[in-house]
């Protein structure tokens, strides 16, 4: 009975030790898939004015600035 237990126990590090070389080997070459975007995703853009991060379909662009707000981008182009 000792033996099939060592046995077992044998087999479980033998495939836990193949598993964490064919994990690093592929951390290393980059093979692994990078994870598609969740559907309905929307890149992230920053206001020009105040700093806040909101949805780039939610965000009014000026030129190459996004802003959260109309109010944010007309105090953005005023002089100080």
């Amino acid at each position: 009975m000792s033996k099939i237990i060592l046995l077992v126990i044998a087999f479980a590090a033998a495939l836990w030790l193949v598993r964490g070389l064919r994990r690093r080997s592929e951390a290393e070459s980059g093979d692994r898939p990078e994870k598609p975007a969740a559907p309905g995703a929307e890149d992230m853009v920053r206001c020009a004015q105040c700093g806040v991060h909101l949805p780039r379909g939610e965000s009014f662009m000026a030129g190459q600035e996004f802003f959260c707000s109309v109010q944010h981008q007309h105090d953005f182009r005023q002089p100080r």
